[in-house]
């Protein structure tokens, strides 16, 4: 049977099928000789035992090939030494562990911020070879080298033979050398800008997030303490004014501070306090304001508390020449000294010069005091700071005798007092005295007849009648 073909002639079926089976032998003897694609499968190359990167897997670069792990860097490290050779600078461990700042390394290993570490690692391997023999040295060729980042970094040889990296000595050249890369020690972790860039805006907007709408903290004027409690970084001001701190608790014992031992323990009142007590008696002239505080009264003990707390005081210490004008009638009276040393306790931190600069500045300053409600006043007088008004004002006298940052002691020539408060005195009424003459009764007849002789006007001629 024949079969017919369009565009052929007429063939038979040997025909046919003896030319079908020739044309697939040559196209496949064809397709045999080309060079064949390597499969997908096969992208990646080996990697040897002696490539670079198993050296710095294996080497004492150990917080740097970490971070090489955790940032899934070795799929893409292996496909760069398959190409060409590479040059790796490895900060020491001492620089990824102690010196890198704790919120960055943080940043860092966040899943969120995955492409930062990724470019920060790259940002150490420039995909060339670049030995200690080849660093360039003055202005010969480009100091610059790009990176595998796409960023470049800067290499720099200095007269003394100090090799640099941007702003990293190298410590330690050629460290590891191998057929396909080198390794060199480099004294801290390089920084490309734009994961500092990144790093910085996350933490503004972290900032800027972590600040919540509160009101302000309530304190119980039971027991004057907060009814919540407040979380306070370390170093920033208590949330409880100080006349709270300072007022009891619901028993007639103190308020109870904590001292080094409490949760603000990073503040040590009572050393503090000891140690400007101490400072007064070395200075000289005001062993009396010492005696105050230490014996006759436990103020010392009190400034110490709240000195733990994290409160400040600045105290106005009279000298002995002042404190000797003091009478016995004004030190006798219970509470009497207490109520005194308190008017001399300002709960700021002042020195003379903060003191003068605000005088100068608006005249009259009026400072609190720790004795409620009245407050010191201070001005400028002779180039020096004045206290009080009228007679019983006191001058710095010696400034600045103790500052630490948290007590801070200026030396006055007077005691202070408050003003006298205006006693209003209550005039006593004097009711007026009348003397009330009775007047003698009038009998119906009269009364008619001084009406009659009221209408002619006649009534103020009788007696009667008036």
């Amino acid at each position: 049977m024949d079969y017919h073909i369009y565009g052929f002639p007429k063939l038979k079926m040997i025909n046919i099928l003896f030319l079908a089976s020739f044309f697939l032998l040559s196209t496949h003897a064809h397709s045999s000789a080309l060079p064949r694609k390597p499969s997908s499968s096969s992208n990646s190359p080996q990697i040897n035992s002696n490539s670079v990167l198993v050296a710095l897997l294996d080497s004492h670069y150990t917080e740097l090939a970490e971070l090489v792990e955790k940032a899934l860097l070795l799929p893409t490290l292996e496909d760069a030494v398959g190409k060409h050779n590479i040059t790796i600078f490895a900060p020491r461990n001492e620089a990824l562990e102690r010196d890198l700042d704790p919120e960055f390394k943080r940043f860092l290993l966040e899943p969120g911020n995955l492409k930062s570490l990724q470019t920060l690692l790259l940002f150490h391997i420039i995909p060339n070879r670049i030995g200690s023999g080849e660093w360039p040295e003055g202005l010969s060729g480009d100091p610059t080298h790009s990176t595998l980042s796409n960023d470049r970094l800067r290499l720099e040889s200095k007269g003394s033979g100090v090799r640099s990296v941007d702003l990293a000595a190298v410590v330690q050249p050629d460290a590891v050398l191998r057929p396909d890369g080198v390794i060199h020690g480099i004294e801290r972790l390089l920084i490309p800008r734009s994961v500092e860039e990144d790093f910085n805006r996350r933490r503004s907007l972290r900032s800027i997030s972590a600040v919540l709408p509160e009101g302000a903290p309530e304190v119980d004027p039971r027991t004057h303490r907060l009814k919540k409690p407040v979380s306070v970084p370390a170093g920033a001001p208590p949330v409880l004014p100080i006349y709270d701190a300072m007022a009891p608790g619901p028993s007639l014992a103190p308020a109870p501070a904590p001292g080094p031992g409490g949760p603000r323990g990073h503040f040590d009142g009572e050393s503090q306090v000891k140690d400007f007590i101490q400072t007064l008696l070395h200075y000289g002239g005001y062993n009396e304001m010492a005696d105050i505080l230490v014996n006759l009264t436990s103020l010392a003990t009190e400034m110490g508390r709240l000195v733990s707390e994290g409160y400040v005081l600045t105290v106005l210490a009279p000298n002995d020449e002042a404190m000797a004008k003091l009478t016995t009638d004004q030190l006798s009276e219970p509470g009497a000294p207490e109520q005194i040393m308190y008017y001399h306790l300002v709960p700021e931190y002042q020195t003379e010069e903060s003191m003068y600069n605000a005088v100068r500045r608006f005249g009259k300053v009026r400072y609190d005091t720790l004795r409620l409600p009245h407050k010191v006043v201070a001005q400028e007088a002779d180039g020096s700071v004045k206290f009080g008004e009228g007679d019983g004002s006191a001058y710095l006298f010696d400034p600045d005798i103790y500052t630490d940052g948290r007590i801070s002691v200026q030396g006055i020539d007077g005691v202070l007092f408050p003003p006298e408060e205006k006693e209003t005195k209550l005039e006593a009424k004097t009711s007026r005295v009348t003397k009330l003459v009775a007047k003698p009764r009038r009998g119906k007849l009269m009364e008619v007849a001084c009406r009659m002789l009221g209408a002619f006007g006649q009534d103020s001629r009788f007696t009667t009648c008036q």
